[in-house]
């Protein structure tokens, strides 16, 4: 039987897979309704903007238990016109089978809010 520590080691070995072997063109504009969040979240990892998947998952996991089943990255944009940033939304099934919506700043690993979806 896979535990669930085994498939998010499954999963974060399949992210950091993809993470690595995409191709980046530094020198290109990037369009977030045209690009997939593995694009987008290596090129703000070669650009220092962003920590690796593999350590946000890690962060997240002491905090938050339970099964990732969904990763999203996303360019928050403040309304403000203040600085912006990249985050992580995490779907995680609780261990008491809830499933909750994870805001993660993906720069600093910060927790940014946790809800039930």
């Amino acid at each position: 039987m896979k535990t669930p520590n085994t498939f998010r080691r499954r999963f974060v070995l399949g992210l950091l897979v993809v993470l690595t072997v995409m191709p980046v063109q530094a020198d290109r504009h990037w369009d977030e309704d045209e690009k997939h969040d593995h694009e987008r979240a290596r090129h703000a990892l070669r650009r220092g903007e962003v920590r690796p998947i593999a350590e946000i998952l890690a962060s997240v996991a002491t905090q938050v238990p339970g099964e990732v089943v969904e990763v999203e990255f996303e360019h928050e944009r403040k309304r403000d016109h203040g600085p912006q940033r990249w985050r992580y939304e995490l779907k995680i099934i609780a261990t008491d089978g809830r499933l909750l919506e994870v805001e993660v700043d993906a720069a600093t690993g910060r927790i940014l809010k946790v809800e039930e979806d």
